[in-house]
């Protein structure tokens, strides 16, 4: 089993005052040649956003975009004319494919917004743009994977246009699972969204991820309450 750590403070950092930012890839104008993604997953971006201000409408092209709301809301607006507002145990993908232009908001105007924004990049450009959101419920993760995002929407999960596979846990303090891989040759990165994670003999804590390339299975034992993202994705 092969592991690499990215330790919280390791990350990449941006304060543009409006957004604060980290970086677990190279962004914008943080570049680590050691941190150019994990295999298709080419971005994982921590941002807190100040209430009443956002991302102005910009273009993507050929790229998957998950966000996963933490804390707070998000209005989302597109060239696709979805007008929409996401939160806490919300999910949303968009396909960029041949393009489409967006912007993000910090719904809420005295409160900070928290989400994690993560790009994939697809199995096949080209495509056709998509966009889908949807609400997952949180007991359904309680001590055991919930899929959130998926090729080919299987679960109930949202579809992406790559063979990758996001899921979400919450493991109670002392409990161990066993993650299994969706295909055989693909690597997981773990990204600790709270709590203390035990991770074959590595201590993860909050924020803090591990590039894994292994076995079809993981064991992860809880030294605290955690909150886990697990993203599944082809190495190559």
């Amino acid at each position: 089993m092969k592991i690499v750590i990215h330790r919280a403070d390791s990350r990449g950092k941006a304060n543009h005052g409006w957004l604060n930012s980290s970086h677990t890839f190279s962004f914008a104008h943080y570049y680590n040649s050691e941190r150019m993604g994990f295999g298709a997953l080419r971005v994982i971006n921590d941002d807190y956003i100040a209430g009443g201000t956002g991302f102005d409408t910009h273009p993507h092209k050929d790229m998957e975009i998950i966000s996963v709301p933490i804390s707070g809301a998000l209005e989302h607006k597109d060239s696709m004319g979805n007008i929409r507002v996401i939160r806490e145990s919300e999910i949303q993908v968009m396909s960029a494919g041949t393009g489409v232009a967006h912007s993000e908001y910090n719904h809420l105007k005295d409160e900070v917004s928290n989400f994690l924004q993560i790009w994939v990049i697809p199995e096949r450009a080209g495509v056709e743009p998509n966009y889908d959101q949807k609400e997952f419920d949180k007991k359904l993760r309680e001590n055991k994977f919930q899929l959130i995002v998926s090729p080919d929407g299987k679960e109930g999960s949202l579809k992406i246009n790559q063979q990758a596979y996001f899921s979400l846990i919450n493991l109670t303090s002392g409990n161990g699972v066993r993650y299994e891989k969706h295909r055989s040759q693909n690597g997981i990165y773990f990204f600790v969204m709270k709590g203390e994670l035990e991770l074959s003999d590595q201590l993860l804590y909050e924020r803090d991820g591990a590039a894994v390339e292994s076995d079809n299975e993981i064991s992860l034992k809880a030294q605290t309450d955690v909150k886990l993202l697990v993203i599944e994705v082809p190495l190559r």
